[in-house]
């Protein structure tokens, strides 16, 4: 019987794996792994590790949770170091949690690596801190698509009073989540920003208002978050990304 690590990769950016996940990539017998892992971060298997794909594309899972969970199961038999490597952090809207429920009613032993959430390492890279001092002192991360694809049943005037609001998945339904935020009195001329591909050379930041947001009028493509309120503003003392993309790496 061998052992399965749900393990985070983190948002993009290979540098910012985890040594911890980097050692039992690096000793994998087989890895399962997720449409937004960075492919680089595969190049650290050996030669003999299975790489299998079990990701999400147009809505529409290439394996089903369910047997997502049973190839786990079944690789842990026959092998001494199975991981299940998932964008992000495992347990941040990952499903990671319900992995871990499988492996242990089926008594295999398991171990659960944080990985760096897009939640707010995505900001960081954009020059938006989630948090700053005199403008925002809470932040919420959600969810932007509910189970099996429905809107998410959210509190609007909840969330509406909370200073930095961080959607996940949420480009799709960006017009609606903009629409019922207004609705419950947050001001259409909230500053809000997308950022693609977030951490990677590819990343891309809108800013906008959260009023032409609900108006149709911002084009953007997933991957990318949501984040809306004040602290957008600070974006252009912050930004830094872009003047980093030109020097050495690490």
């Amino acid at each position: 019987m061998g052992k399965v690590y749900i393990v985070g990769a983190g948002p993009g950016d290979p540098e910012l794996l985890t040594l911890k996940a980097l050692k039992v990539i690096k000793k994998a017998d087989v890895i399962l792994y997720d449409r937004l892992i960075n492919p680089e971060i595969l190049l650290y298997a050996k030669p003999e590790c299975e790489l299998i794909y079990v990701g999400k594309e147009d809505g529409k899972h290439i394996l089903e949770q369910d047997k997502i969970n049973f190839l786990l199961y079944e690789f842990a038999k026959n092998n001494d170091i199975v991981v299940r490597l998932k964008g992000g952090d495992p347990f941040v809207f990952g499903r990671g949690g319900e992995e871990a429920i499988f492996l242990k009613e089926k008594g295999i032993p398991y171990e659960i690596i944080p990985g760096i959430t897009s939640a707010i390492s995505v900001p960081l890279y954009g020059g938006v801190p989630i948090t700053h001092r005199g403008i925002s002192s809470s932040f919420v991360v959600i969810t932007g698509h509910g189970s099996k694809g429905q809107f998410p049943n959210i509190d609007w005037n909840a969330i509406s009073k909370i200073d930095t609001i961080i959607f996940l998945m949420g480009v799709s339904n960006r017009e609606k989540i903009a629409k019922n935020l207004i609705n419950v009195g947050k001001s259409p001329e909230t500053p809000i920003i997308f950022i693609e591909k977030g951490t990677t050379k590819e990343q891309k930041e809108i800013e906008a208002t959260l009023g032409e947001v609900a108006e149709g009028k911002i084009k953007v493509y997933p991957p990318a978050i949501f984040l809306i309120g004040d602290v957008v503003k600070l974006r252009n003392k912050i930004s830094w990304f872009e003047e980093a993309l030109g020097e050495i790496q690490l």
